[in-house]
């Protein structure tokens, strides 16, 4: 697969850049969706974080290893972080 290489490059540069994070998303998409995603209309592309996990979940459930891999990646990143009010108390 050609766009691995510049999924991880977005991956590594994204930081906490949530503009970095949706591109990265809608480039798995792209990436995957032939084969994983067929049942997506062809443009397609989530807009809340809600879709984005819905899709990536989808990913997961559905796809390859390394789709998987990317996939559970972006979704901890996408994740609202659960241990975080606990953290106080």
């Amino acid at each position: 697969m050609t766009g691995r290489g510049t999924i991880a490059m977005a991956m590594e540069t994204m930081g906490a850049d949530v503009n970095a994070v949706t591109e990265t998303v809608n480039r798995l998409i792209d990436e995957y969706r032939i084969r994983y995603l067929w049942f997506l209309r062809p443009d397609y592309y989530p807009s809340t974080t809600e879709e984005r996990l819905q899709v990536l979940g989808h990913i997961e459930r559905h796809g390859d290893r390394e789709a998987f891999r990317w996939a559970a990646a972006l979704r901890r990143w996408l994740s609202p972080d659960s241990s975080a009010p606990s953290v106080g108390s």
